[in-house]
Formats: C-alpha cells, sequence, structure tokens
C-alpha cells in the first residue's frame, strides 16, 4: 500500500526502512530534514509539510503517526485531523496513555476519520527487523489495515484487541510488567555481584539465558551489555529513566482496585534512583540501552 508516515525517530526511521523493504511506498515527513532524506535515499518519498504528505496520498489515506506520547501525538493529530477527510485513517504507534487514545479516537470520528492505536514493543531493532503489535480499535478498520500490520511485525507477532485504546491499553501493561521483570534482574545481580565467589556476571548472564527457567530477551540484553560494557559498568549511570508507561499502569491499577505491588515497587525505585544511584539502577540502565538505544551514559553519579 502507499502509506504516509509521520516522524522518523529511533523507531520510525527504522520502520520506513522496514516497510520499504516489504515493498510499500512510503510518503514520510518529519519536522527535521535529515532522517528525511534519510529515508528518502533508501526509496521514500520526502516531502517537506503535512500538507504536501496528505496531498501525495490516494483516497482514502492511511497516515501512521509515530512520536513521543502526550503533547507532540496530540499536537500533530490536530492538524492531520484538518487536513484529512472522511474515510482517512490514522494510525497511532506512539504507545499514548489509553484515555488519550480514547479521548483522541473520539475527536476523528466526528469527522469520521478513523483511528487505530498500536502499542509497539521490540525497540529501535525490533521496528527494522520486525516488531510485536498490539493493536486497538474497530474489528474493520484492522482488517483493512492488516497486510500492512503483517509487514512491519515478525511472523505471528501481532494482535488485535476491540476497542479504541485496547492496544495502548494493552502495551501499558506490558512496559508495567517490563519494570518488574527488570528490577527483578537488577536485583539479582546485585546479588551476585556482593557474593562471597569473584563471579564473573558476564557469565552468570549466558548460563541464565541457556535453557534456565530464566531465559529471556531481557537476559540475553543484560548478557551482551555486561560484555560489552564490563561488569562493574563504571561508564552506565545509577539513576533509571522511566518513560512513563510504569506510573500509568500503577495509576490504572488503583483505579481498577487491583495490587500491583511488584510494579509500584519497581517504579518507585526508578525515581528514588535519581538521588540514590546505585549497582541495580546501571543494571536497570544497561538493558533500557540495550533494547530501547537509550542514552545512560554515566553523568554525576
Amino acid at each position: 500500500m502507499k502509506l504516509g508516515y509521520v516522524g522518523l525517530g529511533k523507531m520510525g526511521k527504522n520502520m520506513v526502512l522496514r516497510l520499504l523493504e516489504q515493498g510499500h511506498q512510503v510518503v514520510a515527513w518529519n519536522r527535521s530534514p535529515e532522517p528525511v532524506a534519510e529515508v528518502a535515499a533508501a526509496g521514500a518519498t520526502g516531502v517537506t509539510s503535512l500538507e504536501a504528505l496528505v496531498q501525495a496520498l490516494p483516497t482514502p489515506r492511511s497516515i501512521w503517526l509515530m512520536l513521543p506520547a502526550g503533547e507532540p501525538t496530540q499536537s500533530l493529530a490536530n492538524r492531520l485531523a484538518q487536513l484529512l477527510a472522511a474515510g482517512d485513517t490514522l494510525i497511532d504507534g506512539s504507545n499514548s496513555f489509553y484515555k488519550d487514545s480514547q479521548q483522541l479516537a473520539k475527536q476523528l470520528a466526528e469527522k469520521k476519520i478513523k483511528y487505530i492505536d498500536v502499542g509497539v514493543s521490540g525497540g529501535p531493532a525490533g521496528a527494522k527487523n520486525g516488531a510485536c503489535l498490539m493493536i486497538g480499535g474497530d474489528l474493520a478498520s484492522f482488517e483493512a489495515h492488516q497486510e500492512l500490520f503483517t509487514s512491519v511485525a515478525v511472523a505471528g507477532s501481532f494482535q488485535f484487541f476491540e476497542g479504541a485504546g485496547a492496544g495502548h491499553f494493552v502495551k501499558m501493561v506490558h512496559n508495567g510488567i517490563e519494570y518488574g521483570m527488570m528490577q527483578a534482574l537488577a536485583e539479582g545481580f546485585g546479588v551476585l555481584a556482593q557474593a562471597p565467589y569473584k563471579l564473573d556476571l558476564t557469565k552468570v548472564a549466558a548460563i541464565y539465558n541457556k535453557n534456565s527457567v530464566i531465559e529471556s530477551r531481557l537476559v540475553d540484553w543484560l548478557a551482551k551489555g555486561l560484555e560489552q560494557e564490563g561488569q562493574n559498568l563504571e561508564n552506565i549511570s545509577g539513576s533509571v529513566a522511566h518513560s512513563g508507561e510504569g506510573l500509568w499502569t500503577v495509576k490504572t491499577a488503583k483505579e481498577l482496585g487491583v495490587s500491583v505491588p511488584i510494579i509500584e515497587g519497581s517504579l518507585q525505585f526508578r525515581l528514588d534512583s535519581q538521588t540514590s544511584p546505585s549497582f541495580e539502577g546501571k543494571i536497570l540502565s544497561l538493558l533500557r540501552n540495550q533494547f530501547g538505544g537509550h542514552n545512560v551514559a554515566k553523568k554525576s553519579d
């Protein structure tokens, strides 16, 4: 299909490159021109304005929005709503808070513009080589774009959930669970680092990831990170950032009357790490760098 694409950061640029490899035509726009030129060199049609992007697409149009959640996504969606027509579709890959997605879907529906929310997991590497997609919206819109989702995802790695915001809700909880899993690894390797033995943590991570019960992508990323950085992680920050989804999960769980002490504790650890950096924080930062490409270089701590 011919698709409009807005937002060429680490995730968006890699996803456009994958779409081009899969044979789709992509019209791309970004606020800064450099990534537009990069994807244009790979075969996309680069444009210098949202107006030009909309004009370059056949009707009914489909535009994938890949921007940070919150105001950036809302602002661009509002601008696109003024340019799109009834029957067009906006695909929101921002991993937004699900209530924001519900509200955006309602606003677009007033103009008869369709809305699909897509939670994307896998980081920049997943965007380039095949991601995991959690898709919300209405069934007809999903089915009309199923070929697109097949192209973006690893084989079999997408699922549809009925209702505006449902995909982003599933991704929100995914990230909350991720916080807890990462925290368990950080705490365990904190104990290992203080063991009464001279343990090579890289070897520990490697064996944990060979047919053990805790074998996982996270343990694999940890092993690779330790090998790259050295097990003391001298150049990695012990203060851990958070991107919002863990906080949203905790708040939503409270609204629903569900106890989530593991996720809540892992979120609090990240908040506390801003003033109390630690080795466990370094493990968490290392993992964020490995799967998300986040800058985690050591600063004042």
